[in-house]
């Protein structure tokens, strides 16, 4: 480090603050009374400020550049723009001692002999704070939120933005040593906020912000007026009774002296940003230097060494960028680099490093050698066991304990020196002296060699790897090339300033100058490219730059070196070169010409680097066909063209060559038919067609199927051409192509007709199925496109296909909730068993769903499956009747729930309490057995409850709450159960006398509750009941006696004999001219008939427990009327069952499809209603079965 002297000036009066304008062009002065404004430029006064009545002692410049302040002896403040304006002045009670502006709020602290004031330009007034003794310097953190103030009486208070003190710091020396100057570190990097506190103990001390020392008190042997930091904190300022300002490093290590002046120095202050130290003084001198400082570094191969911070050393690896710090707590003063060896001179002695160990990539130094001597010496080299001491023309070798073993006198000045290697303890060393001398000595030889002499002196100068070549670069900026053998000059080049040849390759080296790089290989020209700094190392394809004070490793190609060998067809100095460092194209560029020159070895290596497995295949080829003695260059070169794309060129080799077949196939690969065309002329019609083939194949893989189509069918191609309309969608294309092919061309028309039925285009497939006679086929397309007329109407004419017709037209029709007709498709299929199945299934998701009307309908087409089944398999008809009768009253039982579900679960009923409460019976009679999946006895029972209540069955009602009580009952139902429970044992203990059903055979009264079911108690009679309103009908059964058939029985009852009336005929109408008149004949006597048969067979054996049945005879089938009769027509095998009105007068409808009976006012409102039979659903537009 040295200081320059800029400019000085002298001012009259004592200097005793500074400050720099934040921008670094303006320099404000404390002088006398008076502020003097300075140019830093050139040390002219800008403009002296008055303003101030008495001596000013400290001005101080807010961050932001808008305004200053400066402090007086005359107790005021006063606040100036950057204007040089005075705007604001304020006051305090004792002389002003210091100043200084908050970094971030620009809020100013003012301090005073007793007190301190902090002022903003937001607030209007002053805050102040007392002190108990006089502050003499103040600084805020660089965060703005605390304000240290040293105190006269040696104590350091750290306050807060208000003013409170936080920390207090009572120094050892106390009053003795008052606190001088203070000032907090500016650098953003630490951690921790640092204050730099002097004090006339004559120590210079550092503390956190808590209050903690750091390290000791360093000792200064003089008194410190002003301390002060550089901007980025990494170096401080301090002057004083010394009379002269010096650089300490942030830690408190002296490094040199700035300026010696002639009085005391008050203050010195750094340029922000800059170099720059302005120093004022006692006598009123103003100095202005600024500070150089120098370049201390080594180098070898790629590590680097350098001093930081003037103390430590950073040695950087340039190829893997780590970097580690050696701390050192003196100036370095010079460095030396070699192998695994580091050594660092300092003042007063030398430190020897070596490496933990002997990897490459290591960078963990430890101390080998201290030599405890100060050294005076211009340059610095170390060896494996020695160091060397330059000394203007003495070289001096020293052991690493400090013991001179040899020393060599030159004629002339040093000038350059470097270790070029060797063995350890034996290393050879290159020097270049200031008269043009080059020499090679050797640490162990006290004798120079001398190299050559050149007429000019030397800069600097590198020997080849082989030390073969030597490059020097004298003092006029020439580059001189010499054979060292020879003493011959190679060549020269201009505008040089350092040079380095490639540690890798012999041939080539690299010098800097003039801003440019300058690479030459060989005896080519030489090839430029911008660069700053000197070349110091030049490695494989990395140049080791050094510019100003940084050293980096530049990745520079060899492609210029590279294309010159590739120029002269060299291939291999070409590939040498590219291995020290090309781009991927200059890499790829040398293949293609290695292998254009039929150079196949250097080709291979090239593609391998960039990795091309293409050309590595057709070298491989290549080498492999020459193996088996294949010898023409031609036929090599032109797949060369061909790979390259030179098509023309190749074809023109393959042609010359005797192999047009391949330049056919290359043609053809690449889709160039039009070539491929010209290159045929007119050939072989088969080569034609082939093009046309692959022509279409083109046009397909290229997305124009329209011509690749018309392409395949001019070649013969049918599949092709079908298989790329079909995708496409064209029907009409695919339609033309299926007619015009012969019907014997099974396989392309049917993919056609597949398509057809892809495309939805189920008319064309049939068409194109007829064509080939494929029926089967036809059959399995209208059975998938559910063409069934189509489908049946082809079964009629083949009955071979009736299970591939029927099976899934049932399925269908099963599927569709048709399922009559399902049903007759199953049957005409064979398949009865399967739509047993779908209706079992259908009716048990129907219960699952709590759909009990449809689970009625679906058991009733089961009864009538089973019932068909039955008739037609004599083996299984009584395992089918049984499950007829099963069916049917599990219909007829879902049938009469899905009411009572209705009413329990709907807020609203859509029946009159009668029918409710005659369903409910009817439900609870049917249930004597067992009950039926999803039929819930507690909503039957609950419905009757409340039925019963209402109509008056009050006996009824208890006895339905009595069982509901044994029955787990819903929470939505318990309250209701509860209560209704409660309020029945209100009413009479009887039934109404109204709802008391009649038995029409015996006229016996029945209970509402009959434990025997819906049978008469007395006779045993079956109870006849209505489908809708479940009244009892007034209707008993009767059956034949033997030997009447069915068809005998009704024709009997369709003879309809006349019966005369026991009372007819006793009256006698008597007409007159003016008058009518009736006369009572008693004397008329006719013969009447006998009371009804029929009535006459209902009488049974009284008391008896088992049923007698109504059996009639020919006679009293005879003697019925036909309207009185109501006859079941069933299927065989079951008989027919006849029913006999006894009430002729009321209507009974009995439904055709299900025999259902219904009061004929309610079958035909329903009918209206629903146009279908309430029960089986038959439809009124149906004809009967």
């Amino acid at each position: 480090m040295r200081a320059a002297l800029t400019w000085r000036d002298r001012a009259e009066q004592c200097i005793y603050d500074i400050a720099f304008k934040p921008d670094g062009t303006q320099l404000i002065i404390a002088a006398g009374n008076r502020l003097l404004v300075y140019d830093t430029s050139d040390g002219t006064l800008i403009q002296p400020l008055k303003g101030h009545k008495d001596t000013v002692y400290c001005v101080a410049y807010a961050k932001d550049g808008k305004r200053f302040a400066s402090g007086s002896a005359d107790k005021s403040v006063i606040i100036w723009t950057s204007k040089l304006e005075g705007i604001l002045k304020y006051t305090h009670n004792d002389s002003i001692q210091c100043v200084s502006y908050n970094p971030l709020t620009h809020q100013l602290a003012s301090c005073s002999s007793g007190d301190f004031g902090l002022w903003s330009p937001e607030q209007k007034s002053v805050s102040k704070h007392k002190t108990s003794c006089k502050i003499t310097c103040c600084s805020w953190t660089n965060d703005g939120q605390y304000l240290a103030l040293g105190m006269f009486n040696g104590i350091v208070s750290i306050r807060n933005k208000n003013g409170d003190e936080k920390v207090k710091i009572e120094r050892p020396g106390g009053s003795s040593s008052p606190i001088w100057s203070i000032c907090w570190n500016p650098s953003r990097d630490e951690r921790n906020d640092i204050l730099a506190v002097a004090d006339w103990g004559q120590k210079l001390s550092f503390y956190h912000l808590s209050g903690k020392q750091i390290g000791k008190d360093r000792v200064l042997n003089f008194d410190p007026c002003c301390i002060s930091y550089f901007t980025k904190g990494e170096y401080l300022l301090l002057g004083g009774s010394d009379r002269q300002v010096s650089l300490f490093t942030r830690d408190g290590v002296r490094l040199g002296t700035v300026g010696e002046l002639s009085s005391w120095v008050w203050t010195c202050k750094v340029k922000p940003d800059s170099n720059y130290v302005a120093v004022g003084c006692q006598d009123g001198t103003i100095s202005f230097y600024q500070l150089i400082f120098s370049t201390v570094h080594g180098l070898y191969k790629d590590r680097y060494a350098y001093r930081d911070n003037m103390t430590d050393v950073i040695v950087q690896h340039l190829i893997t960028e780590q970097k580690v710090r050696i701390k050192g707590r003196e100036l370095v003063k010079k460095i030396a680099i070699y192998k695994n060896r580091l050594a660092i001179q300092m003042p007063e002695k030398i430190l020897i490093y070596e490496l933990y160990s002997d990897d490459s990539a290591d960078m963990y130094y430890r101390v080998k050698e201290k030599i405890v001597k100060k050294f005076e010496c211009n340059l610095l080299v170390v060896c494996s066991d020695h160091i060397i001491l330059c000394q203007e023309k003495r070289l001096q070798c020293l052991s690493f304990s400090g013991v001179k073993e040899r020393e060599w006198l030159m004629e002339s000045l040093i000038r350059y020196i470097k270790v070029i290697g060797g063995p350890p303890g034996r290393e050879g060393l290159l020097v270049g002296l200031k008269n043009g001398q080059i020499l090679k000595i050797f640490v162990d030889n006290a004798l120079a060699i001398v190299l050559l002499r050149q007429a000019t002196a030397v800069r600097c100068l590198d020997m080849s790897a082989s030390r073969s070549k030597l490059a020097v670069v004298d003092e006029y900026d020439t580059c001189l090339v010499y054979d060292i053998h020879t003493k011959e000059l190679l060549f020269q080049e201009p505008n040089a300033n350092s040079v380095a040849w490639n540690t890798q390759c012999e041939d080539m080296l690299c010098f800097s100058g003039g801003g440019y790089l300058n690479i030459k290989a060989s005896n080519f020209p030489v090839h430029q490219q911008k660069l700053q700094g000197f070349v110091v190392g030049y490695n494989g394809s990395k140049i080791f730059c050094l510019h100003v004070f940084s050293m980096s490793a530049v990745e520079v190609p060899q492609s210029a070196p590279m294309y010159q060998y590739l120029e002269r067809k060299m291939f291999k100095e070409a590939y040498q070169i590219a291995c020290l460092g090309v781009t991927d194209a200059d890499w790829r560029e040398l293949a293609m010409e290695a292998l254009e020159g039929l150079e196949f070895e250097t080709a291979k290596k090239a593609f391998t680097r960039v990795r091309d497995l293409r050309y590595l295949e057709l070298i491989s080829s290549i080498e492999d066909r020459k193996k088996q003695g294949e010898n023409n260059n031609e036929l090599f070169l032109a797949d060369v063209y061909a790979y390259q794309g030179r098509f023309q060129e190749a074809a023109r080799l393959y042609r010359r060559s005797g192999h047009d077949s391949l330049a056919l196939e290359m043609y053809l690969d690449l889709r160039m038919f039009d070539h491929a065309k010209e290159f045929l002329g007119s050939g072989d019609p088969k080569d034609t067609k082939m093009l046309i083939k692959k022509r279409a194949d083109w046009a397909k893989d290229t997305h124009e199927p329209w011509e690749a189509v018309e392409m395949y069918l001019s070649a013969g191609e049918h599949m092709k051409a079908i298989e790329i309309s079909g995708d496409h969608g064209w029907v009409h294309m695919l339609i033309e192509i299926a007619r015009k092919l012969d019907k014997a061309e099974r396989e392309p028309l049917a993919k056609c007709a597949f398509y057809f039925k892809q495309l939805n285009n189920p008319g064309y497939a049939a068409e194109t199925y007829m064509k080939v006679g494929d029926l089967k086929a036809l059959v399995q397309l209208h059975v998938e496109t559910h063409r069934w007329e189509e489908a049946v109407a082809l079964c009629e004419k083949h009955p071979e296909f009736k299970d591939e017709v029927y099976v899934p037209y049932a399925q269908w029709l099963a599927e569709s909730d048709r399922f009559e007709e399902a049903q007759k498709a199953f049957h005409r299929a064979g398949r009865r068993s399967e739509a047993v199945r779908v209706l079992e299934q259908l009716t048990h998701n129907a219960v699952l769903e709590s759909r009990f009307s449809d689970a009625a309908h679906y058991y009733w087409m089961l009864s009538m499956q089973c019932l068909d089944m039955a008739q037609e398999n004599e083996e299984q008809q009584a395992e089918m009747l049984q499950k007829f009768h099963h069916f049917q009253h599990l219909a007829e039982v879902y049938h009469v729930y899905h009411f009572i579900q209705r009413y329990t679960e709907e807020p609203f009923s859509f029946h009159l309490p009668e029918t409710l409460f005659n369903i409910s019976r009817f439900l609870l009679h049917s249930l004597t057995k067992e009950t039926p999946l999803g039929i819930s006895k507690v909503n039957t029972l609950l419905a009757l409850a409340k039925q019963s209540k209402a109509l008056g069955a009050y006996k009824l009602a208890r006895h339905a709450y009595d069982k509901l009580q044994g029955l787990q009952i819903p929470d939505r139902f318990q309250k209701s159960v509860e209560l209704g429970s409660l309020t029945i044992r209100s009413k009479p203990f009887h039934d109404s006398e109204e709802l008391v059903p009649l038995c029409y055979r015996c006229s016996t009264n029945n209970p509402l509750l009959n434990n025997l079911g819906n049978v008469c108690i007395n006779c045993r009679q079956p109870f006849v009941f209505s489908a809708s309103s479940y009244e009892v009908l007034h209707l008993v059964e009767f059956y034949l006696e033997d030997g009447i058939t069915d068809e005998e029985a009704v024709a009997l009852i369709d003879l309809e004999a006349p019966r005369a009336n026991k009372r007819e005929n006793k009256w006698q109408e008597m007409l007159s001219d003016n008058a009518q008149s009736l006369r009572l004949d008693d004397s008329t006597d006719i013969i009447m008939e006998d009371d009804d048969p029929f009535t006459a067979k209902l009488s049974f054996e009284q008391g008896g427990s088992e049923f007698v049945p109504v059996v009639v005879s020919r006679a009293v089938l005879r003697a019925m009327s036909r309207r009185d009769v109501l006859v079941k027509r069933w299927p065989r095998p079951l008989r027919w069952q006849y029913y006999r009105s006894l009430l002729p007068d009321a209507s009974i409808t009995m439904c055709p499809s299900c025999f259902q009976m219904f009061h004929t006012e309610d079958y035909e409102l329903l009918i209206l209603q629903h146009n279908c039979c309430p029960f089986c659903r038959r439809r009124t537009d149906e004809s009967n079965q």
